[in-house]
């Protein structure tokens, strides 16, 4: 277990790409996680060789409290997924006009970003290959099971969610829904997926769009 802290998301890529144990690399797809994931995820698909997309997720907050997860959609092609968080929309008294209402603005959001990292060209294909999905960090996990549950529904061959760092309590809870969940650092300490890194400043759209397009294969 790694206990230090990684020097930027590019660098805990290529740490994660170390760990990572994929048999037969032709049929690998690696997918990141907007915006942040997208630079560690890089750094794996270079490694691995393998073909990278983009896997836009976006957290349902509570209209009063944003930075607190109700829920999470997940878009593979035209499907979208939806994750709502039971425990959070109970306690907050979340009636289903308010959740639709979030989720119809969030989805609006998604699509944007989707046309925005990844153009007029088409996901990549799931069905039947080995899908790594990265993102830099898992706090509540809540996007990350939306994603999980889209790429499900597009019938993977094996699905390995890869992470430098993560919350325990959220890495358990997501580990039964995939075949191999690789994270490289879990703290008891954990209070959030910024103290595992010395440079964590915000990912910028032009930075995911030339991660995107620098490795090879990726169509």
């Amino acid at each position: 277990m790694f206990t230090g802290r990684f020097a930027d998301r590019r660098a805990a890529g290529r740490a994660l790409a170390e760990r990572l144990s994929t048999t037969e690399r032709g049929h690998v797809v690696v997918l990141g996680l907007p915006r942040g994931g997208v630079i560690v995820a890089a750094e794996v698909a270079a490694a691995l060789a393998a073909p990278l997309d983009v896997l836009v997720v976006r957290k349902l907050g509570l209209p009063w409290q944003p930075e607190l997860a109700m829920g999470a959609i997940a878009a593979v092609g035209e499907t979208v997924e939806t994750v709502r968080t039971e425990e959070v929309l109970r306690r907050a008294h979340v009636d289903d006009e308010t959740f639709a209402g979030v989720r119809e603005r969030e989805l609006a959001e998604l699509r944007r970003r989707e046309q925005a990292y990844r153009g007029d060209r088409p996901a990549l294909t799931l069905r039947g290959r080995a899908v790594v999905l990265v993102d830099d960090g898992l706090a509540t996990g809540s996007t990350m099971r939306a994603a999980v549950v889209a790429v499900r529904r597009n019938a993977p061959a094996a699905l390995t969610v890869a992470i430098p760092i993560g919350s325990p309590r959220a890495c358990a809870a997501l580990e039964p829904d995939v075949d191999e969940l690789v994270c490289l650092s879990a703290p008891l300490s954990f209070r959030a997926v910024g103290q595992g890194y010395v440079d964590f400043a915000p990912t910028g759209d032009d930075e995911v769009r030339t991660a995107l397009a620098k490795v090879p294969g990726r169509l």
